[in-house]
């Protein structure tokens, strides 16, 4: 029997009681003693459990609960309920300490005590209402229970459909769930049924507002849950946040008095603390801030807090420059965070940038740039990242990045440049028109000087499109600008004028002014005595003018500052090959592959495949060590292959090595693919012609030699030429080869092997013409003369030609089948001289009968010309008699004046007169021309 302010335990065997006065209860273990000995039934022992409860005596709270599960006493009706609402209770309780406990192990214990209790309760009374809401919102502590506590919660409301626990379980798995207006609902359903209902309830309904966007409903719920609860913490944060979000003055002073309430009533409230180190961020108190944030993250296992506290102190130590705790707190931040929560990946990317590891960088923003795909600062970031990539894939997502952030932004002067830089090996014409927006902003909008730097860039970019004008303007330009700008940063800006003067020496050579190319090379060397670059190319353009030892002493100058250079012991072995000192050259690239930082130097590689594959074409090569070097030089391009998949060259040269192998076809697809994929190496298109010349497809061979003549070489280059020429040589066309190495020849008078090739092609064309019968006295002549001409170049060649450019003997062969042609020049001379006069004989014989004809001709012209003059004659005559005979016929207006005039004949009685008295001839044609007369008048009368 229970009263306000007692319970009365009843005595065993008698109608006594003890009345226990809640205001003076005894201690746990004496009540749990009189409760034993009186055999107290099961509802007693759970009423004075409670009670010592509400008092806050929570251990003896759990001694009588404890106690209760063995000693109650459960002879009465309906006890199972009792027993269930006993074990319910306890479990309650261990879920509430579970909440609360810090240490995991403890708080493990605690859940598995809370499960076993349940488990036990389930036994006796599964579908209890106040045992399945105490066992869903067990589950909902759980955290990956949540659908089988909604299943719980639901069964509660088709039994019950006002039940209250029930409607705020329900709303609060919604809320979880993202259904913030089916959250909403059931808060609202809540308050109807009841509405006494406490803060929470109206606490719950204002963060279903804010999620919804209605800001001046949660801030009227967060109100109205204030008004019923003073000390609502939950509350004082939800206000305080909405009026921080207002970023007003006013606002924001009355945001943070709200989280000092909040942090008065509840000093370990993480949220609370979170929000005030927040704050306290923007107030640049970073003491504060890493005090709260630490206090916060020790005072919750909530991982979404423990993750917005170590991000709070990431941020503090990172504005502080102290990078090594803020990459420590960022990475914790990181493992604590839900998927939405992004600010500590952004922070930790910025610390690997810091570090230099831009993989992990990347990864991070990419992490932040999924939750927010438009975000600007992440796409910058990325943008940036992977423009310095090697992988071009990734380069390719960095120029969609920074388009998409300028046209986001189109006044975003950093991005335009970063896309600029981006598109500079890809899309020239791109790059020069992004530079230009940036230099057009800084110049119109930000009212700032163009930097050197875009300057030069701008000024490198025409000059790969070959606008070396306008090159030679910007670099000019960017020298000045560096020069105004060096009163700042002297040493920065010298460095950009070194770099500017290097192109613009480059430029310099491009427009053939080697003059002041070498001297501003010489200039930079004054000053910057260890620019390698400068001796680099002060020997390439010594090299080019054929001063080979000029050029290796530029080479071995830069040497001196770094012995091992690549690129100066890549040119050094390139001027051995040039000379064909093949062992020197390649000792020179095997010492730049024994070097640790350049043992896969792609170069070094092909260069060192191109001189095994060089060995074949020596005319006393070792046949026995031929199938070796090709092996070599196959090899050595399949391992480039492998370091670099795309390697054209290599590519190339496999084709050569296929090609000496004597596999026509595959060598010609292999070059014909290497060329689908860029036309601008000259050693395909040569391959490719001399696979034609293989294939005896002659026209086509010349054809590509001609193409790649005139794509690759502004001047006649001799040994293109020479391909040239055996190609129109192996066609048959000897005068076109003969003419084609006569231009060679001009080229390099002192080239044996063109010398050897004249005289190859003298010797073929005089044997023609001598052994044609045809041949006239004058193509005899010249054949000899020609023939005396191979025959002293054969004759000089054998004794003083390159012998490891062509046999020695073979000359001395040649040499002996022109003496022996010679030997026979006599007769064929002869004969074409008998021949010459035959036909001379017969040409005076024909033209003296030309002659005659000639004259018979004349004659018979000049008497048809004469005929022709006098019938004109008489025709003139003769029209006048016709218009008179025509007028009389007539009789018209003037026959009256026509009759009177009777000396119109007088004239032509007396020409036929003289006529008749001039000769024979004469009178011939006057009989002649009177017969035509009077036919004529006969045929009009």
């Amino acid at each position: 029997i229970m009263s306000r302010g007692s319970i009365e335990i009843p005595l065993r065997d008698t109608d006594e009681v003890i009345e226990l006065d809640f205001d003076q209860l005894p201690e746990g273990d004496e009540v749990i003693s009189i409760l034993k000995q009186e055999h107290t039934q099961l509802h007693i022992w759970i009423a004075l459990a409670l009670e010592y409860y509400k008092q806050g005596k929570t251990e003896e709270f759990v001694k009588l609960l404890e106690a209760a599960r063995i000693d109650g006493n459960l002879d009465y009706r309906d006890h199972e309920k009792d027993q269930m609402t006993c074990l319910d209770t306890l479990a309650a309780y261990y879920v509430q300490q579970a909440r609360k406990e810090k240490n995991k192990d403890n708080k493990k214990d605690l859940i598995t005590q809370a499960t076993l209790l349940y488990t036990m309760a389930d036994k006796i009374i599964m579908y209890d209402q106040n045992h399945l809401l105490g066992r869903a919102c067990f589950c909902l502590l759980e955290g990956d229970k949540m659908d089988q506590a909604d299943a719980q919660f639901h069964f509660v409301l088709n039994q019950s459909p006002n039940n209250i626990p029930a409607l705020l379980g329900k709303a609060c798995i919604s809320f979880n769930k993202k259904d913030y207006r089916g959250a909403l609902a059931y808060y609202k359903k809540a308050l109807r049924t009841n509405p006494g209902c406490p803060a929470e309830v109206r606490l719950g309904m204002g963060h279903c507002f804010v999620k919804l966007n209605k800001l001046e409903k949660a801030r009227l719920a967060f109100s109205r849950a204030l008004e019923l609860n003073s000390k609502c913490v939950g509350a004082l944060v939800g206000l305080a946040v909405l009026e921080l979000n207002n970023k007003e003055a006013d606002s924001i002073k009355n945001g943070v008095q709200l989280l000092s309430r909040a942090y008065t009533i509840d000093p370990s409230n993480p949220m609370v603390l979170n929000h005030l180190a927040n704050h306290f961020f923007f107030k640049k108190d970073y003491s504060k801030v890493q005090h709260l944030a630490l206090h916060a993250f020790h005072n919750t296992e909530v991982e979404a807090m423990q993750a917005e506290s170590c991000y709070q102190l990431a941020r503090s130590f990172h504005v502080q420059e102290d990078y090594d705790q803020a990459f420590q707190y960022y990475y914790q931040a990181t493992q604590f965070a839900s998927s939405s929560f992004v600010l500590p990946f952004f922070g930790l990317g910025q610390m690997y940038i810091y570090r230099g590891d831009k993989e992990n960088a990347s990864q991070c923003f990419e992490k932040v740039l999924k939750a927010y795909p438009n975000n600007y600062e992440t796409m910058k970031i990325l943008g940036s990242l992977y423009a310095a990539s090697e992988d071009q894939e990734k380069r390719d997502i960095a120029k969609g990045h920074l388009k998409k952030v300028t046209e986001q932004y189109p006044d975003d002067v950093e991005a335009w440049i970063e896309l600029a830089q981006i598109l500079e090996q890809t899309d020239i014409q791109g790059a020069l028109s992004a530079y230009g927006t940036a230099t057009r902003i800084l110049q119109e909008k930000v009212q700032a000087d163009v930097p050197p730097e875009i300057l030069n860039n701008v000024g490198a970019l025409h000059f790969r499109l070959g606008n070396l004008g306008e090159a030679k303007k910007y670099f000019l330009a960017s020298l000045d600008r560096a020069k105004a700008e060096a009163e700042h940063d002297e040493h920065y800006y010298n460095a950009i004028s070194v770099t500017t003067s290097y192109n613009l020496a480059r430029l310099y050579e491009a427009m053939c002014e080697f003059h002041e190319a070498e001297k501003l090379y010489k200039n930079i060397l004054r000053e910057h005595p260890n620019y390698v670059d400068c001796y680099l190319r002060l020997g390439a353009m010594a090299r080019d003018k054929g001063n080979f030892y000029e050029a290796s002493d530029w080479f071995k100058e830069a040497l001196q500052i770094n012995q091992d250079h690549p690129d100066a012991w890549s040119l050094i072995g390139n001027l051995h090959l040039a000379k064909q000192e093949w062992g020197p050259g390649q000792k020179k690239f095997e010492r730049i592959l024994k070097q640790p930082s350049t043992q896969s130097d792609t170069y070094s590689m092909l260069a060192l495949g191109n001189v095994w594959l060089q060995t074949l074409h020596q005319p006393t090569r070792d046949r026995e060590k031929e199938k070796r070097h090709q092996d070599r030089a196959l090899a050595i391009y399949k391992q480039v292959l492998r370091n670099d998949a795309k390697n054209l060259y290599a590519a190339n040269g496999i084709g050569a090595v296929l090609a000496h192998k004597g596999y026509f076809r595959e060598a010609r697809d292999v070059f014909a693919q290497v060329r689908e994929a860029t036309a601008d190496i000259s050693d395909v298109w040569l391959n490719l012609a001399h696979i034609y010349v293989e294939q005896k497809q002659y026209i086509s061979a010349v054809q590509m030699y001609e193409n790649c003549l005139r794509k690759f070489y502004k001047h006649q280059n001799t040994e293109v030429v020479l391909y040239l020429a055996r190609a129109l040589f192996k066609c048959g066309k000897l005068q076109e080869c003969k003419q084609t190495l006569l231009k060679a020849r001009h080229v390099a008078p002192s080239d044996t092997v063109l010398m050897f090739n004249v005289a190859l092609v003298l010797q073929r064309l005089a044997t023609s013409v001598l052994k044609d019968e045809k041949s006239n006295l004058k193509e005899v002549l010249n054949a000899v003369k020609e023939l005396e001409l191979a025959h002293r170049y054969f004759s000089y060649l054998s004794k003083v030609g390159d012998k490891m450019r062509f046999d020695l003997a073979l000359a001395a062969t040649e040499a002996r089948q022109c003496s022996d042609l010679l030997s026979q020049a006599q007769y064929h001379v002869a004969r074409a001289r008998k021949q010459d006069e035959e036909e001379r004989e017969l040409r005076a014989k024909q033209e003296q009968e030309k002659e005659l004809l000639r004259q018979k001709l004349l004659k018979e012209q000049v008497f048809v010309v004469f005929s022709v003059i006098l019938e004109l004659k008489n025709y003139v005559h003769t029209c006048p008699l016709y218009a008179k005979k025509e007028r009389s016929k007539k009789g018209g207006e003037f026959d009256e004046f026509v009759n009177d005039d009777t000396d119109d004949d007088l004239p032509i009685s007396k020409k036929k007169k003289r006529r008749k008295g001039s000769g024979s001839e004469q009178e011939g044609e006057e009989e002649e021309g009177g017969e035509r007369k009077k036919k004529k008048r006969r045929r009009y009368y």
